[in-house]
């Protein structure tokens, strides 16, 4: 039972990184050319790392990925951004804030996994490099912390943000 337990808690992390993996390429061509650019690059190629690593964690145990979790969590990625952003079209800076507490939720709970598999991995699962893992996603959410706070000061306060 916990074997399957396993697969299905990866499987529905592995779903989530892929909106998550949208929504960071989302945000980041969205933010050309502004000062978040170069962390939201960053950020959104970690997350395709850690994409891969749960994969290998899902093969590791002799499981396949879910197709049908992962479709439907890049379906509702898509369907998220029909929401109201405060512009009657396009993006404005109450879409920047919306995506980086999303990216924030996203990599909280992904670091939630990491930290749950580093105390409890069975056998298959030990190689991982677990700290590695937990340290990446405390510095990307420390980094998105940064951001959201000054997207916050844009939306919020109607200052500009700075183009580099």
């Amino acid at each position: 039972m916990a074997g399957r337990h396993l697969t299905t808690y990866l499987n529905d992390h592995l779903g989530g990184s892929t909106a998550g993996l949208e929504l960071a390429k989302r945000t980041r061509a969205n933010n050309e050319g502004t000062e978040f650019e170069p962390s939201l690059a960053r950020i959104a190629a970690e997350i395709e790392e850690d994409r891969e690593a749960l994969i290998a964690m899902i093969q590791a145990l002799g499981a396949r990925p879910d197709p049908i979790k992962r479709a439907v969590a890049w379906a509702g990625e898509k369907l998220a951004r029909a929401k109201p952003n405060g512009a009657l079209i396009g993006y404005s800076p109450l879409s920047r804030l919306i995506e980086f507490e999303g990216l924030m939720l996203g990599v909280s709970g992904k670091l939630a996994l990491w930290r749950a598999l580093a105390d409890t991995a069975p056998p298959a699962l030990r190689s991982f490099p677990y700290d590695e893992l937990i340290a990446r996603a405390e510095a990307q959410r420390a980094e998105l912390e940064r951001c959201r706070i000054e997207a916050a000061r844009a939306a919020l306060r109607g200052a500009a943000v700075p183009v580099t």
